[in-house]
């Protein structure tokens, strides 16, 4: 056989390491709860030390410190360890940007994937997206939104570093939950006001936090189902983030068009979002996105940037169009109404 056919051969060295990749899921998960990266910060930046520090035997303690520094999650300089930077922000405990809650969150869904294949098998019809948000309490709100709202409150700025909103009046964010995108907004333009659409549960969570900004004479929480709701007429700017993949393409078109009308003319909608690329070849984000929808039995899919450019055509938006908002994990398309 000629060299360049060997060398072209395929391998199953792609397939291994993701067969194996729910390890690294593990290490990263259990290295949070364990409140490693929290203890090398405080000092503990040894193996020994740490291993005490964490309370685990020294054989545990070597395994767990050696997965997390093969994974890139911890550095060493000789004996020292110390966090990456990433890991420093995000998942030391008392840092402004801690996220550790956030890594946890989906958690509880670990035995659902491992029964992906019986699930995908399941011939029942998808519930109705509106039956299954109804489920969440206001418990379960303050838990995930006190968990993400660090990364909700980062979002938020880097939507506006990417957006001007001088001369708005009335920002509305659907599905705006712990109303981040609405809190910062209000911070950087005094003559804003803003209103966060949410279920009753999260609404009243939405309240806590914007309390909390001081800028609750600004910004306030409705509880709005936008299944079925009416929005709110008069907003200038609508967003909507981080749902896509929640919803079915018919349910989206219809919270699309809801927005388009609720706006004033000439005003715009940004959607961001976790879409596949218009070929729908990736990014595999957005796509393991839309699979996860099949553990919750809901109407969710995988939306490339052309369903979601088509759905901002089919309300009547103008001057459409779709650039990342995250580089390879969320897209924002924008859209205007005439006038």
């Amino acid at each position: 056989m000629p060299p360049s056919a060997s060398a072209a051969r395929p391998t199953t060295v792609r397939l291994q390491h993701m067969v194996r990749a729910y390890r690294e899921s593990a290490a990263l998960m259990a290295a949070v709860e364990l409140g490693l990266f929290t203890k090398i910060a405080d000092g503990h930046d040894t193996e020994a030390a740490l291993s005490k520090a964490v309370g685990l035997t020294a054989l545990h303690g070597e395994r767990i410190i050696v997965a997390c520094v093969g994974l890139g999650l911890v550095e060493r300089d000789g004996d020292r360890l110390k966090n990456a930077p990433d890991v420093e922000r995000f998942l030391v405990q008392g840092q402004p940007h801690y996220a550790g809650e956030w890594m946890l969150f989906t958690k509880p869904d670990w035995d659902q994937w491992g029964r992906l294949s019986e699930i995908l098998r399941n011939q029942t019809p998808p519930r109705a997206d509106n039956v299954k948000v109804s489920e969440f309490t206001v418990e379960d709100a303050r838990r995930y939104h006190r968990a993400t709202y660090s990364i909700g409150r980062g979002a938020g700025r880097l939507f506006l570093r990417q957006v001007d909103l001088t001369g708005k009046k009335h920002l509305i964010d659907i599905g705006g939950g712990s109303g981040a995108y609405c809190i910062e907004a209000c911070k950087k333009y005094p003559e804003l006001r803003a209103t966060v659409l949410d279920l009753a549960s999260v609404a009243e969570v939405a309240r806590e936090f914007i309390a909390e900004n001081g800028v609750a004479d600004r910004v306030e929480a409705q509880a709005c189902d936008f299944n079925v709701d009416p929005f709110p007429a008069g907003a200038d700017v609508v967003v909507m983030a981080s749902n896509l993949p929640m919803y079915g393409r018919d349910e989206f078109r219809a919270v699309v068009k809801k927005a388009y009308d609720a706006l004033t003319p000439g005003g715009e909608m940004h959607l961001i979002g976790e879409a596949l690329n218009a070929d729908r070849t990736g990014p595999a984000d957005a796509a393991l996105w839309g699979l996860s929808e099949a553990i919750v039995n809901g109407t969710g899919l995988a939306h490339s940037s052309a369903d979601v450019e088509g759905y901002f055509a089919d309300a009547g938006f103008e001057s459409i169009g779709t650039e990342p908002f995250v580089e390879g994990v969320l897209m924002r398309t924008t859209g205007r109404k005439p006038g």
